[in-house]
């Protein structure tokens, strides 16, 4: 335990504050148990010690943990707390849950056993506190950690100090906001490099290596958390790569179920359940023509990157503009809302607004004469009527 303790220390004081994701300030760090998931390079251990250091410092009472650390391959969570607690321990931060046996299990019996401790835990973003085992659900509340956002990235890259806009702020009152923002930057200047190399943090600490990192992310995934965390034949995982890169090639896709089953040599069953994986897993998204999610009987009507730089790195460059386009804007709207396929038009928000996505030169053509209806151009500063620039969809969390 005196080991972890000095490994603690030491991340105490190596991590930076001055740049801090939004997230921070609105979890509710102030409960008893919660747990934070999400795909690998989006932060969750840098948000955790970073408010740590904030709030705790070297206080004993506070005590972060990593699940992989070779200490819990020969010693329980459950008998550590036990230690922590009656030295004084208040503030318990989890990282890598779902790399430790039985964690949901040793979690609810901390949770039951030891009142007056809090508890914070990360895991991936198949993670689940509902399973046949132990319902967590009752106990722990549970939040998604996404990339950073274009408005993060540019309050690191520009040192400002941009806020969150809701939808309906930004659809009412587009053109005075546009103003705002570009009497401090030009957002287009900054766009295209949020597009190849801005979504994942660690962009800022070895640029060189960004999408070789990237590229390690999704093996990772693919290789061990689908094997753990959804029971796929290990064996089996080629598939599931040959499947990611042949939507790669083409998204958003528009898959033909039947004949993509058969070209990577699966059941429609299976291929569907790769699909929704790889979704869970925070490397696809899906669109659908309701909000009830996929199921095995449901093909998905598009299939997206779930960011724009996963299509750089899987792209070898030739990303598509158009595709980029969605890719971005799907991507920052599922933050806070539900999105569906429409009958017109590219998307359907919260089954009250629709949107078409495209350049400057974009036409209402498409979603003439529909009530709430918007288009979400690129190549533009400053948007009219229900025309709205792409760029300030990034401003949504």
């Amino acid at each position: 335990m005196r080991k972890l303790r000095e490994i603690h220390n030491l991340l105490i004081n190596s991590f930076n504050i001055d740049f801090q994701r939004s997230y921070i300030n609105k979890l509710p760090w102030n409960v008893r148990l919660f747990g934070i998931k999400g795909s690998r390079g989006v932060g969750k251990t840098t948000l955790l010690l970073q408010y740590i250091n904030k709030n705790y410092g070297l206080s004993e009472e506070a005590f972060y943990i990593s699940l992989d650390d070779l200490y819990f391959t020969e010693n329980k969570v459950v008998d550590f707390v036990d230690v922590f607690v009656k030295k004084g321990g208040k503030h318990l931060f989890i990282d890598e849950v779902h790399k430790y046996p039985n964690w949901a299990i040793e979690i609810k019996n901390i949770y039951d056993y030891y009142p007056e401790l809090k508890v914070v835990f990360t895991g991936s973003s198949l993670l689940q506190i509902l399973n046949s085992s132990v319902d967590l659900s009752r106990r722990a509340l549970l939040f998604e950690m996404r990339g950073l956002s274009f408005r993060e990235y540019l309050n690191f890259t520009t040192k400002n100090n941009f806020e969150i806009l809701s939808l309906d702020e930004i659809l009412n009152n587009h053109l005075n906001i546009s103003a705002t923002i570009l009497k401090k930057i030009k957002p287009l200047q900054f766009f295209e490099s949020y597009y190849q190399r801005g979504y994942y943090p660690f962009a800022y600490e070895d640029k060189q290596f960004y999408y070789q990192r990237i590229l390690e992310i999704l093996n990772m995934i693919v290789e061990f958390e689908l094997p753990l965390l959804r029971n796929i034949d290990i064996a089996k995982t080629y598939k599931i790569k040959h499947l990611l890169y042949i939507i790669s090639q083409s998204a958003p896709f528009k898959p033909n179920v039947s004949k993509l089953a058969t070209k990577i040599g699966v059941s429609r069953n299976t291929l569907v359940e790769y699909i929704k994986s790889l979704s869970d897993a925070n490397i696809l998204n899906i669109l659908n023509k309701d909000t009830h999610g996929i199921s095995l009987l449901q093909k998905p009507e598009k299939i997206y990157l779930e960011n724009t730089n996963i299509a750089f790195a899987l792209g070898e460059g030739n990303a598509n503009m158009g595709n980029l386009r969605e890719t971005f804007i799907l991507n920052q709207l599922l933050e806070n809302h539900n999105i569906t396929y429409p009958e017109k038009g590219d998307f359907l928000i919260d089954n009250k607004y629709l949107f078409e996505v495209g350049g400057k030169n974009k036409t209402n053509k498409q979603i003439a004469g529909i009530k709430n209806a918007y288009v979400a151009a690129d190549d533009i500063e400053y948007g009219y009527k229900n025309v709205i620039p792409l760029w300030l969809f990034g401003f949504l969390y």
